[in-house]
């Protein structure tokens, strides 16, 4: 256990590193960079541009340099904790990102336990009541669900949130805590506004859920050792929980590796729609402005996150299911 743990631990390393290098690569492929869009905006503005000042400022941030020199800066830069300067925002990067990474990591931590809360009894249902009025019921909703575009339902919502209750969800906390520290009314003001959020992004991961738990729990049922168990007298809920239950969970604890990387970027349409300041839109906008160090920050930390999620889910299926072996070996 511990070769193996050394072993992917030690296999990260030149993964992150790969990752980093063409990350950079194709922030680059886009002709020209930050300062070439920034040209183009002035232009299309009428303003005048300083060439002295362009040039001053290619300089200043290394844009004159060759890429692969941007990129040692940037890597060792990271190294050290250094993230590099978002052109954009004219701040480092750390302070641009701000409550950002923590209004997304709550919106998208709270949007996982919604999920799993309201899919797991459900989907466990479904299973063990098959074809009946229930099953029938639920299934229904859950197609609505994955029919159902998010942005769509975040339109609704908010439109029946200012019909009804007068109230605009719009964002994450009321407008007079916008850039206030933290405090207990703004604590409150976030709890209220989140409910909207929660529910836009995690109606569509919900109903997927329900129906995978169902597909592989109804499978699972059918397994000879569950037919053995019941003919040895083991009482249905224990019989479900220790060995059907616990085998049809497989597919979630395989996907850590996918949600960890959505607790940051989050639903970006949605975060668009429902005005939320999470890092999913500030991503866009740094990839659509070439803010070259802001963008590969955000995407070497989802790389990151996925990278150690693959690495938990590993080790949590082979603690979950007995029948995985991490040495690839088959046992006897």
């Amino acid at each position: 256990m511990l070769k193996y743990l050394a072993h992917r631990l030690l296999i990260m390393i030149p993964t992150l590193l790969a990752i980093s290098i063409i990350v950079f690569v194709i922030i680059q492929l886009p002709p020209g960079d930050y300062l070439t869009s920034y040209i183009n905006e002035l232009q299309s503005q009428g303003e005048a541009v300083d060439q002295a000042k362009i040039a001053f400022l290619r300089e200043q941030y290394g844009l004159d340099k060759p890429w692969w020199q941007q990129y040692l800066v940037w890597l060792g830069g990271m190294l050290q904790g250094d993230f590099g300067f978002s052109f954009e925002h004219n701040q480092p990067v750390s302070e641009v990102v701000g409550d950002r990474l923590w209004l997304s990591f709550l919106v998208s931590f709270t949007t996982i336990l919604f999920t799993w809360a309201v899919s797991f009894p459900i989907g466990v249902y479904s299973a063990t009541h098959q074809y009946s009025w229930g099953d029938y019921s639920l299934s229904f909703v859950g197609f609505l669900g994955l029919a159902t575009p998010n942005f769509l339902l975040a339109l609704v919502l908010l439109y029946l949130a200012n019909r009804w209750f007068g109230t605009s969800v719009g964002g994450l906390m009321d407008d007079q805590f916008i850039g206030q520290p933290w405090s207990w009314g703004k604590f409150l003001s976030v709890l209220e506004h989140l409910w909207v959020p929660v529910v836009v992004i995690g109606t569509s991961g919900t109903a997927g859920m329900i129906r995978r738990l169902r597909a592989n729990l109804l499978d699972e049922l059918q397994r000879q050792y569950v037919t053995t168990g019941r003919a040895k007298g083991m009482k249905s809920g224990k019989l479900l929980v220790k060995y059907p239950l616990r085998m049809a969970l497989n597919p979630f604890i395989a996907d850590i590796g996918n949600l960890l990387p959505q607790v940051i970027s989050g639903a970006v349409i949605v975060s668009v729609v429902l005005s939320l300041p999470t890092t999913g839109p500030m991503l866009l906008r740094a990839l659509q402005s070439q803010d070259m160090y802001l963008a590969g920050s955000f995407l070497m930390f989802l790389s990151l996150l996925t990278v150690v999620g693959v690495f938990i889910s590993d080790i949590l299926l082979a603690i979950l299911d007995p029948r995985i072996r991490l040495g690839g070996g088959a046992s006897r």
